[in-house]
Protein backbone atom coordinates (compact mmCIF):
# COMPACT_ATOMS: atom_id res chain seq x y z
CA UNK A 1 0.00 0.00 0.00
CA UNK A 2 1.31 3.46 -0.91
CA UNK A 3 1.20 6.38 1.48
CA UNK A 4 0.32 9.83 0.16
CA UNK A 5 3.99 10.81 0.56
CA UNK A 6 4.98 7.85 -1.62
CA UNK A 7 2.47 8.87 -4.27
CA UNK A 8 3.68 12.46 -4.32
CA UNK A 9 7.25 11.25 -4.85
CA UNK A 10 6.08 9.05 -7.71
CA UNK A 11 4.19 11.98 -9.22
CA UNK A 12 7.24 14.24 -9.07
CA UNK A 13 9.33 11.56 -10.76
CA UNK A 14 6.67 11.26 -13.46
CA UNK A 15 6.05 14.99 -13.86
CA UNK A 16 8.36 15.38 -16.93
CA UNK A 17 6.67 12.42 -18.64
CA UNK A 18 3.20 13.74 -17.86
CA UNK A 19 4.20 17.20 -19.10
CA UNK A 20 5.54 15.71 -22.32
CA UNK A 21 2.35 13.73 -22.87
CA UNK A 22 0.08 16.68 -22.09
CA UNK A 23 2.00 19.05 -24.35
CA UNK A 24 1.86 16.64 -27.27
CA UNK A 25 -1.89 16.19 -26.85
CA UNK A 26 -2.70 19.88 -26.32
CA UNK A 27 -0.02 21.76 -28.26
CA UNK A 28 0.03 24.36 -25.50
CA UNK A 29 2.62 24.76 -22.76
CA UNK A 30 0.30 26.60 -20.39
CA UNK A 31 -2.56 24.14 -20.90
CA UNK A 32 -0.19 21.20 -20.41
CA UNK A 33 1.05 22.68 -17.15
CA UNK A 34 -2.56 23.11 -16.02
CA UNK A 35 -3.38 19.50 -16.89
CA UNK A 36 -0.40 18.21 -14.92
CA UNK A 37 -1.25 20.43 -11.96
CA UNK A 38 -4.87 19.24 -12.05
CA UNK A 39 -3.55 15.67 -11.98
CA UNK A 40 -1.55 16.47 -8.86
CA UNK A 41 -4.53 18.10 -7.16
CA UNK A 42 -6.69 15.06 -7.85
CA UNK A 43 -3.93 12.83 -6.48
CA UNK A 44 -3.68 14.55 -3.11
CA UNK A 45 -7.48 14.51 -2.75
CA UNK A 46 -7.83 10.83 -3.63
CA UNK A 47 -8.03 7.81 -1.36
CA UNK A 48 -4.56 6.26 -1.50
CA UNK A 49 -6.02 2.79 -0.88
CA UNK A 50 -7.71 2.89 -4.28
CA UNK A 51 -4.46 3.52 -6.19
CA UNK A 52 -2.78 0.17 -6.81
CA UNK A 53 -0.68 1.19 -9.82
CA UNK A 54 0.33 4.85 -9.31
CA UNK A 55 2.01 5.35 -12.70
CA UNK A 56 -0.97 3.97 -14.60
CA UNK A 57 -3.33 6.00 -12.41
CA UNK A 58 -1.43 9.23 -13.03
CA UNK A 59 -1.21 8.60 -16.77
CA UNK A 60 -4.94 7.90 -16.94
CA UNK A 61 -5.96 10.98 -14.94
CA UNK A 62 -3.66 13.26 -16.93
CA UNK A 63 -4.82 11.88 -20.29
CA UNK A 64 -8.50 12.23 -19.43
CA UNK A 65 -7.96 15.78 -18.23
CA UNK A 66 -6.15 16.60 -21.48
CA UNK A 67 -9.03 15.17 -23.52
CA UNK A 68 -11.50 17.36 -21.65
CA UNK A 69 -9.33 20.41 -22.28
CA UNK A 70 -8.78 19.46 -25.91
CA UNK A 71 -12.51 19.29 -26.61
CA UNK A 72 -12.89 22.77 -25.17
CA UNK A 73 -9.86 24.02 -27.12
CA UNK A 74 -11.25 22.62 -30.36
CA UNK A 75 -14.43 24.64 -29.89
CA UNK A 76 -12.33 27.77 -29.38
CA UNK A 77 -10.14 26.85 -32.37
CA UNK A 78 -13.13 27.20 -34.68
CA UNK A 79 -13.09 30.96 -34.07
CA UNK A 80 -9.30 31.29 -34.13
CA UNK A 81 -8.11 34.14 -36.35
CA UNK A 82 -5.72 32.97 -39.06
CA UNK A 83 -3.52 29.88 -39.06
CA UNK A 84 -2.95 27.98 -35.81
CA UNK A 85 0.49 26.77 -34.69
CA UNK A 86 1.38 25.07 -31.39
CA UNK A 87 3.09 27.03 -28.64
CA UNK A 88 6.87 26.79 -28.91
CA UNK A 89 8.53 24.86 -26.12
CA UNK A 90 12.22 24.87 -25.30
CA UNK A 91 12.57 21.59 -23.48
CA UNK A 92 10.56 18.53 -22.51
CA UNK A 93 12.42 16.12 -20.24
CA UNK A 94 11.16 12.73 -21.38
CA UNK A 95 12.34 9.65 -19.54
CA UNK A 96 13.50 8.23 -22.87
CA UNK A 97 15.37 10.61 -25.18
CA UNK A 98 14.89 8.40 -28.21
CA UNK A 99 14.70 9.68 -31.78
CA UNK A 100 11.01 8.81 -31.86
CA UNK A 101 10.24 10.96 -28.84
CA UNK A 102 12.35 13.84 -30.12
CA UNK A 103 10.66 13.77 -33.53
CA UNK A 104 7.25 13.85 -31.88
CA UNK A 105 7.96 17.34 -30.52
CA UNK A 106 8.65 19.05 -33.84
CA UNK A 107 6.11 21.55 -35.07
CA UNK A 108 5.33 19.58 -38.21
CA UNK A 109 4.58 16.43 -36.17
CA UNK A 110 2.37 18.32 -33.73
CA UNK A 111 0.42 19.60 -36.72
CA UNK A 112 0.08 16.02 -37.97
CA UNK A 113 -1.52 15.18 -34.63
CA UNK A 114 -4.07 17.90 -35.35
CA UNK A 115 -5.51 15.61 -38.03
CA UNK A 116 -6.61 13.15 -35.39
CA UNK A 117 -9.65 13.03 -33.14
CA UNK A 118 -8.89 13.57 -29.44
CA UNK A 119 -9.11 9.84 -28.65
CA UNK A 120 -7.03 8.88 -31.69
CA UNK A 121 -4.36 11.33 -30.60
CA UNK A 122 -4.29 10.06 -27.03
CA UNK A 123 -4.31 6.39 -28.05
CA UNK A 124 -1.51 6.92 -30.55
CA UNK A 125 0.72 8.77 -28.10
CA UNK A 126 0.13 6.36 -25.23
CA UNK A 127 0.86 3.35 -27.44
CA UNK A 128 3.63 4.61 -29.72
CA UNK A 129 5.50 6.89 -27.35
CA UNK A 130 4.80 5.58 -23.85
CA UNK A 131 4.51 1.98 -25.06
CA UNK A 132 1.37 1.24 -23.08
CA UNK A 133 -0.61 -1.90 -23.89
CA UNK A 134 -3.90 -1.76 -25.79
CA UNK A 135 -5.74 -3.05 -22.73
CA UNK A 136 -4.35 -0.29 -20.49
CA UNK A 137 -5.11 2.40 -23.06
CA UNK A 138 -8.64 1.03 -23.50
CA UNK A 139 -9.24 1.47 -19.76
CA UNK A 140 -7.90 5.03 -19.87
CA UNK A 141 -10.13 5.97 -22.80
CA UNK A 142 -13.10 3.89 -21.56
CA UNK A 143 -13.39 1.97 -24.83
CA UNK A 144 -13.03 -1.70 -25.72
CA UNK A 145 -9.63 -3.11 -26.59
CA UNK A 146 -10.82 -3.71 -30.15
CA UNK A 147 -11.88 -0.07 -30.43
CA UNK A 148 -8.55 1.00 -28.99
CA UNK A 149 -6.64 -0.95 -31.66
CA UNK A 150 -8.75 0.76 -34.32
CA UNK A 151 -7.98 4.17 -32.84
CA UNK A 152 -4.24 3.54 -33.04
CA UNK A 153 -4.52 2.06 -36.53
CA UNK A 154 -6.49 5.04 -37.84
CA UNK A 155 -4.00 7.42 -36.25
CA UNK A 156 -1.09 5.70 -37.98
CA UNK A 157 -2.92 5.88 -41.29
CA UNK A 158 -3.60 9.59 -40.96
CA UNK A 159 -0.10 10.45 -39.79
CA UNK A 160 1.86 8.04 -41.97
CA UNK A 161 5.51 7.50 -41.20
CA UNK A 162 6.72 11.05 -41.86
CA UNK A 163 7.66 11.61 -38.24
CA UNK A 164 10.36 8.93 -38.19
CA UNK A 165 12.48 10.48 -40.91
CA UNK A 166 16.11 11.31 -40.15
CA UNK A 167 16.47 14.61 -38.38
CA UNK A 168 19.04 17.08 -39.61
CA UNK A 169 22.14 17.76 -37.55
CA UNK A 170 22.38 21.04 -35.68
CA UNK A 171 24.92 22.29 -38.20
CA UNK A 172 22.66 21.41 -41.14
CA UNK A 173 19.72 23.18 -39.53
CA UNK A 174 21.81 26.26 -38.84
CA UNK A 175 22.98 26.31 -42.46
CA UNK A 176 19.37 26.38 -43.67
CA UNK A 177 18.45 29.11 -41.19
CA UNK A 178 21.51 31.12 -42.20
CA UNK A 179 20.49 30.89 -45.85
CA UNK A 180 17.03 32.15 -44.91
CA UNK A 181 18.53 35.11 -43.05
CA UNK A 182 20.84 35.93 -45.96
CA UNK A 183 17.92 35.92 -48.38
CA UNK A 184 15.89 38.16 -46.09
CA UNK A 185 18.64 40.67 -45.34
CA UNK A 186 19.83 41.02 -48.95
CA UNK A 187 16.53 40.50 -50.74
CA UNK A 188 18.34 38.04 -53.04
CA UNK A 189 16.56 34.69 -52.79
CA UNK A 190 18.46 32.95 -55.61
CA UNK A 191 20.52 30.63 -53.41
CA UNK A 192 17.76 30.09 -50.87
CA UNK A 193 15.38 29.05 -53.65
CA UNK A 194 17.56 26.00 -54.33
CA UNK A 195 16.94 24.77 -50.78
CA UNK A 196 13.14 24.79 -51.03
CA UNK A 197 10.74 22.17 -52.30
CA UNK A 198 8.43 23.25 -55.11
CA UNK A 199 5.39 22.90 -52.84
CA UNK A 200 6.95 24.56 -49.78
CA UNK A 201 4.51 26.24 -47.39
CA UNK A 202 4.93 29.19 -45.04
CA UNK A 203 2.59 29.47 -42.06
CA UNK A 204 2.46 32.37 -39.62
CA UNK A 205 0.37 32.44 -36.44
CA UNK A 206 -0.63 35.88 -35.20
CA UNK A 207 -3.83 34.75 -33.51
CA UNK A 208 -5.54 37.99 -34.45
CA UNK A 209 -3.35 39.75 -31.87
CA UNK A 210 -0.54 40.94 -34.17
CA UNK A 211 -0.34 41.22 -37.98
CA UNK A 212 0.34 37.90 -39.72
CA UNK A 213 -0.74 35.92 -42.75
CA UNK A 214 -4.31 34.72 -42.38
CA UNK A 215 -3.64 31.67 -44.57
CA UNK A 216 -0.56 29.64 -45.34
CA UNK A 217 1.38 30.51 -48.47
CA UNK A 218 1.84 27.52 -50.77
CA UNK A 219 4.43 27.14 -53.52
CA UNK A 220 8.03 28.26 -53.92
CA UNK A 221 7.26 31.39 -55.95
CA UNK A 222 4.79 32.82 -53.41
CA UNK A 223 7.02 32.01 -50.44
CA UNK A 224 10.12 33.57 -52.00
CA UNK A 225 8.21 36.69 -53.01
CA UNK A 226 6.92 37.09 -49.45
CA UNK A 227 10.38 36.62 -47.90
CA UNK A 228 12.24 38.84 -50.36
CA UNK A 229 9.76 41.69 -50.57
CA UNK A 230 7.45 41.77 -47.55
CA UNK A 231 9.11 39.93 -44.66
CA UNK A 232 12.36 41.76 -45.34
CA UNK A 233 10.61 45.05 -44.73
CA UNK A 234 9.22 43.82 -41.41
CA UNK A 235 12.25 42.03 -39.98
CA UNK A 236 15.29 43.78 -41.44
CA UNK A 237 16.09 45.84 -38.36
CA UNK A 238 15.42 43.11 -35.81
CA UNK A 239 18.11 40.90 -34.23
CA UNK A 240 18.29 37.17 -35.01
CA UNK A 241 19.17 34.72 -32.24
CA UNK A 242 19.56 30.97 -32.56
CA UNK A 243 17.83 28.79 -29.96
CA UNK A 244 16.36 25.31 -29.59
CA UNK A 245 12.60 24.92 -29.74
CA UNK A 246 10.56 21.76 -30.26
CA UNK A 247 13.72 19.68 -30.74
CA UNK A 248 14.81 21.89 -33.65
CA UNK A 249 17.13 24.83 -34.15
CA UNK A 250 15.07 27.98 -34.42
CA UNK A 251 15.49 31.69 -35.00
CA UNK A 252 14.22 34.00 -32.29
CA UNK A 253 13.54 37.39 -33.84
CA UNK A 254 13.83 40.19 -31.29
CA UNK A 255 13.29 43.91 -31.02
CA UNK A 256 15.58 44.62 -28.09
CA UNK A 257 14.45 42.20 -25.37
CA UNK A 258 11.01 41.69 -26.89
CA UNK A 259 10.42 38.49 -28.85
CA UNK A 260 8.77 39.35 -32.16
CA UNK A 261 8.70 35.87 -33.68
CA UNK A 262 10.06 32.34 -33.43
CA UNK A 263 10.74 30.57 -36.71
CA UNK A 264 11.40 26.87 -37.30
CA UNK A 265 11.73 24.78 -40.44
CA UNK A 266 10.67 21.32 -41.55
CA UNK A 267 12.36 19.31 -44.30
CA UNK A 268 11.66 16.41 -46.62
CA UNK A 269 13.64 13.20 -47.16
CA UNK A 270 16.05 15.08 -49.45
CA UNK A 271 16.77 17.63 -46.73
CA UNK A 272 14.97 20.37 -48.64
CA UNK A 273 12.88 22.89 -46.71
CA UNK A 274 9.26 21.82 -47.04
CA UNK A 275 7.61 23.98 -44.36
CA UNK A 276 8.38 27.29 -42.67
CA UNK A 277 6.66 28.05 -39.37
CA UNK A 278 6.54 31.55 -37.88
CA UNK A 279 5.03 31.97 -34.43
CA UNK A 280 3.96 35.59 -33.97
CA UNK A 281 1.19 35.30 -31.40
CA UNK A 282 2.53 36.99 -28.23
CA UNK A 283 0.08 35.02 -26.09
CA UNK A 284 1.87 31.84 -27.15
CA UNK A 285 5.31 33.22 -26.30
CA UNK A 286 4.65 34.92 -22.98
CA UNK A 287 5.95 31.87 -21.07
CA UNK A 288 9.37 32.51 -22.63
CA UNK A 289 11.11 35.16 -20.57
CA UNK A 290 14.39 34.77 -22.36
CA UNK A 291 15.20 32.50 -25.29
CA UNK A 292 18.39 30.59 -24.70
CA UNK A 293 20.97 31.64 -27.23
Amino acid sequence: MHTQTDLIHIFEAMRPTLMGLAYRILGSVSDAEDAVQDTYLKLIKSDTQGINNPKAWLSTVCTRRCLDMLRSANKTRVNYVGAWLPEPIQQVQDDDHSHELAASLTTDFLLLLERLTPKERAAFLLHELLEQSYSDIAKTLTVSEVACRKLVSRAKTHIGREHVRQQLSTQQQETLLSSFEQALRTGDTTHFAKLLTEDVTLTADGGGVVPALLESLEGKEKVLRFIGKKLQRYWLNYSWNLADFNQSRAVVVKDGDQIIAIMTLAHNAKNQISQIFIQRNPNKMKHLLNAKE
